[in-house]
């Protein structure tokens, strides 16, 4: 799995300013790892819903920065999360955490 990530989206997002295009990176990078702790959190807690809120939350980041991968996967694990499968939304995890691990190297 990768990022697919449209940078030009991205740029465009940012007003075409690369210095704020860095900023809302930064901002994702912490925010996804942030949610990912959720994650793992309400797995260990057998919190199906809490997993697909905070997949939500990495979705809707991703998207806004043209993250195509990225909110694919957060996707597919807040429906399996909302639909209270566990096991299934957690499938999604090790994608998941390789992703927003790679969040680092992108600007």
């Amino acid at each position: 799995m990768s990022l697919q990530w449209d940078r030009n989206f991205a740029f465009e997002q940012s007003g075409e300013d690369e210095e704020l295009l860095g900023e809302l990176l930064d901002l994702l990078c912490l925010s996804s790892e942030s949610d990912l702790d959720k994650i793992r959190k309400a797995a260990d807690a057998g919190d199906a819903t809490a997993v697909g809120e905070a997949a939500h939350s990495i979705k809707g980041a991703s998207a806004s920065l043209g993250l195509a991968g990225l909110r694919d996967v957060a996707y597919d694990m807040e429906k399996k999360g909302n639909a209270g499968d566990l096991d299934g939304a957690l499938s999604h995890l090790p994608a998941l955490e390789s992703m927003v691990s790679e969040l680092s190297t992108l600007k």
